[in-house]
């Protein structure tokens, strides 16, 4: 009778605990990134558990009620939570955790071509997240740079919208652009192919100032942007992100990863539409290029034994835009009654990264083929383009001696051009395509000295099949005096071969022609950057501080001269030399409160002196940029604030006097300016929403003779700032993991 008493007890003590117990399920994650191992604990209990590899958890067992749970990890901060845990239903949260130091522990691949922390790095590296370009959200890669300190996008006409990226004041052919380290983005498709990257398929993006020729050649004479793209085994398993503004700008982004067999595969999606036409200034044209544009990627990361490295990727972007006048249709297209600039853009891309398998040697072969097929109208002249760039690259990451960790390389490059104008025929008019072979090698050492030095020589040379050899050598130095103080000295040597006049929007839209008045040679460019950077915390919350100077000196620069003549854009070498010098400062502050405040500013001089002595300021290029993200989060509510901006000093205009133009040639000082609210909730939803240029800024006399579009004296160049007023937003994403 004892023993069965003792069994009914047992029977309904333990059948009684599930009613006052209940299970909470959840994802602990940095950044997008699922944090691996974070222990999770219930307080002022013994239960608790720990994330798996994809950082989620499961407690079966927790009491009814509210709930305090605490969330800790190495390298992070310490998070809690509070929950409602019913025996009912399930709890499935989504709990976000912050480094310690965000910018110490972060992981950079481009200085170097290997990974390591930016504390780390001998090379001055900007690391930027998804999570910080959400601040203000846009639907490209282009539009989200202006969030940068010293690097500016910069729109070129007013009619097409054509842009580049400008870095420290140097303009477009200058920034190479990459993805996944390899020379994706260049020549012909920097023109439009920049606003074809979405931010759904950006994991980070890393940016360097100054040449960096040495490791990726050509083009990288200015700095360099890297897109690394997301991988599949850390991506969300879900995500969505759409968004709209009162101009009626749509932007939908969605990504969903999938096991396949030992592949895990990520594919995602970008559409983005703008179809309706806003002329504010009443001149009879779009102020902004109306635009269809769809972008699909897929990567594959296979798994191989030894942990062996093999992703494979792909992404295809087609893109319709016009910008003109109001009353254009698609019958005018290529017509002299109505003017209009109408451009089909197709793309494709194919990049991958493969790890040899040899015994106790890392060997890396990277590889990417594209085609850029751009069929585009302006006004009458039409402009048929195809691009095709092959690229490989085999690197040998050795480690020499216990201080010496070295780096050899082999890449070959070959670009394919053919297009519908003079340049590409013969002098008896027969098609004569341009077809360049760039073979290079380079070597580079990252020495240690101590626990305080360490040195990076790197040489490299190139030979082009039009202009020969190029030499290319570059020095760091990184001195550490303490883990909170990083100086850093690079001296470098860079080089650009001229691209194609038909990457220059000047050489098409408004009514200039070109002229290339000899045989353009190879720019070098000689650079020196001095950067100090230092790490403080204090009682309410830490934060950096970063300074830098530098000065680049240019000789046999290619100038798009519109001094000369008011009909030309003349190209030559500059017979005398550029320069580009300044200083910049970046500031980050988080708090415990939940305020955080990033401020930056650049401040330059951009000018070449010719023969003559004559000192001529770069157009398009302000003396001050400054740019600044102050966020404030109330974690109760799961609520947050963004005010972001950015502000401009007068910059040079192209203005034509002989005929009568009175534009002023400088432009105002001016800036634009954001506000953001954001609200969370554990399932991983966000809703948010904002106004975009809330003062209300709109630049002044953007064409040039808008009533006659098929004249001489027509000009829509004249740019400094987007021709958008004031407008709301709202928008809403989803990540599953």
């Amino acid at each position: 009778m004892r023993k069965l008493f003792i069994t009914i007890i047992y029977i309904a003590i333990y059948g009684i605990l599930p009613a006052f117990a209940g299970e909470i399920r959840g994802t602990v994650v940095s950044k997008d990134k699922p944090v691996s191992f974070a222990s999770i604990q219930v307080v002022n209990t013994t239960i608790g558990t720990q994330a798996n590899e994809e950082g989620k958890f499961i407690i079966a067992n927790a009491p009814n009620g509210l709930q305090t749970i605490q969330i800790t990890s190495v390298g992070y901060k310490t998070k809690s939570l509070t929950v409602n845990v019913s025996a009912e239903k399930s709890n499935n949260v989504l709990i976000e955790i912050e480094e310690e130091n965000a910018q110490l522990n972060e992981v950079v691949v481009t200085g170097t071509m290997k990974e390591t922390t930016i504390n780390e790095s001998p090379a001055p590296i900007q690391i930027l997240n998804p999570t910080f370009f959400r601040k203000n959200p846009t639907p490209n890669l282009f539009e989200s740079l202006s969030m940068v300190n010293g690097v500016r996008p910069q729109l070129n006409c007013n009619v097409c919208s054509t842009g580049d990226i400008h870095i420290n004041g140097m303009e477009g052919p200058y920034t190479m652009v990459l993805i996944d380290g390899m020379p994706i983005v260049s020549a012909l498709s920097t023109v439009y192919g920049l606003s074809g990257i979405p931010n759904s398929m950006v994991e980070r993006i890393e940016v360097m100032k100054g040449p960096a020729s040495t490791l990726y050649g050509s083009e990288a004479v200015g700095g360099l942007i890297n897109v690394i793209t997301k991988s599949p085994g850390k991506a969300p398993k879900f995500n969505f992100d759409w968004n709209t503004t009162s101009y009626l700008e749509n932007n939908f982004d969605a990504s969903i990863k999938a096991k396949v067999g030992k592949a895990t595969a990520l594919f995602s999606g970008n559409y983005f539409l703008f179809n309706n036409r806003v002329d504010i200034n009443n001149d009879n044209f779009t102020d902004i290029t109306l635009q269809n544009r769809v972008s699909l990627f897929n990567k594959w990361s296979f798994q191989r034994p030894q942990n062996r490295i093999f992703n494979l990727a792909a992404r295809y972007v087609y893109e319709d835009r016009f910008g003109g006048q109001m009353q254009w249709q698609r019958s005018d297209r290529g017509g002299d009654k109505v003017y209009g600039e109408s451009i089909f853009t197709k793309r494709w891309e194919l990049l991958g990264n493969y790890q040899l398998p040899f015994e106790n040697e890392k060997v890396t072969f990277n590889f990417s083929i594209n085609q850029h097929d751009q069929n585009s109208v302006y006004g009458v002249t039409r402009y048929l383009a195809l691009q095709r760039i092959a690229f490989g690259q085999l690197l040998w990451d050795k480690k020499l001696a216990k201080n010496h960790d070295a780096l050899f390389g082999a890449t070959i490059r070959n670009t394919y051009y053919d297009d519908n104008t003079l340049i590409t025929q013969t002098p008896d008019y027969k098609n004569a395509p341009d077809r360049i072979w760039l073979p290079g090698v380079f070597i580079q050492d990252e020495i240690s000295a101590g626990s305080k030095n360490k040195f990076l020589l790197g040489v490299r040379y190139d030979y082009n099949s039009k202009h020969g050899g190029i030499f290319t050598p570059r020095f760091n130095w990184k001195f550490s005096p303490d883990k909170d103080n990083i100086f850093r000295l690079s001296l470098g040597n860079g080089y650009r071969v001229v691209n194609l006049f038909s990457e220059d929007h000047a050489a098409l839209t408004g009514s200039r022609k070109v002229l290339i008045k000899s045989e353009l040679k190879p720019e070098r460019s000689y650079n020196a950057n001095l950067d100090y950077q230092k790490f403080f915390s204090f009682a309410k919350g830490y934060g950096n501080i970063q300074f830098n100077a530098f000065y680049t000196y240019f000789s046999n620069k290619i100038i798009a001269d519109y001094d000369q003549d008011p009909e030309l854009v003349v190209y030559d070498n500059l017979n005398g030399y550029g320069i580009s010098k300044g200083v910049a400062f970046n500031t980050e502050f988080a708090f415990t409160s939940g305020l955080k405040a990033f401020i930056g500013g650049t401040l330059m001089e951009v000018y070449r002196v010719e023969s003559r002595e004559l000192k001529i300021n770069q157009i398009q290029t302000p003396n001050f940029t400054g740019n600044y993200a102050i966020s404030y989060s109330f974690e109760k509510a799961q609520l947050s604030f963004d005010l972001t901006g950015n502000l401009y000093s007068p910059m040079r205009l192209p203005i034509v006097r002989e005929y009568g133009d009175t534009r002023p040639e400088y432009s105002p000082w001016f800036g634009i300016h954001n506000i953001q609210a954001t609200k969370r909730f554990k399932n991983g939803l966000q809703i948010y929403g904002g106004l975009k240029n809330f003062t209300n800024f709109l630049p002044k006399y953007p064409i040039f003779r808008a009533d006659a579009p098929f004249s001489e004296e027509f000009d829509p160049s004249y740019n400094y700032a987007p021709m958008q007023r004031i407008r709301g937003f709202v928008g809403a994403r989803l990540n599953i993991f």
